[in-house]
């Protein structure tokens, strides 16, 4: 968990500045979050969170996907993001949601994701609202 952690810090607080000093939020402590951490080569480089957003953990959310600068051209945010998608699948989820920073929609299109509504702005940047059919994409 700290070194998911110090990858989501890094990301989103040091280098995008989204967050003033911590990007954790009370889904950290939620014992139904799931917390991934991805690695290259050894190196832990990337991470993403998922969770239910129902009782019967139909819906679920994907967020925090964060990729260290040296390791963008690895294509590890491809694994991260199906691994939360089979994962939120297995778990009997039919549809995950995300919002998704505007210069990452097409990368997420490419997996299958669709736009679910319009632009909004979170934390001053402009996020997309995506989602994916976990029934017809169970492995993202």
């Amino acid at each position: 968990m700290r070194l998911h952690l110090r990858i989501r810090r890094e990301v989103f607080v040091r280098e995008q500045a989204i967050f003033a000093s911590s990007d954790r939020d009370s889904r950290d402590d939620d014992e139904a979050t799931i917390h991934v951490l991805g690695f290259c080569d050894g190196t832990p480089s990337g991470t993403v969170r998922l969770y239910p957003l129902d009782g019967e953990g139909v819906t679920w959310q994907g967020d925090r996907l964060a990729v260290l600068p040296p390791f963008r051209t690895s294509g590890i945010g491809r694994p991260l993001v199906r691994f939360a998608v089979r994962t939120a699948a297995q778990r009997g989820g039919r549809v995950m949601h995300a919002h998704v920073q505007v210069p990452n929609v097409r990368f997420f299109q490419r997996l299958g994701w669709t736009a679910a509504g319009d632009i909004e702005e979170y934390c001053g940047v402009p996020h997309q609202p995506m989602q994916i059919d976990l029934q017809a994409h169970p492995d993202g």
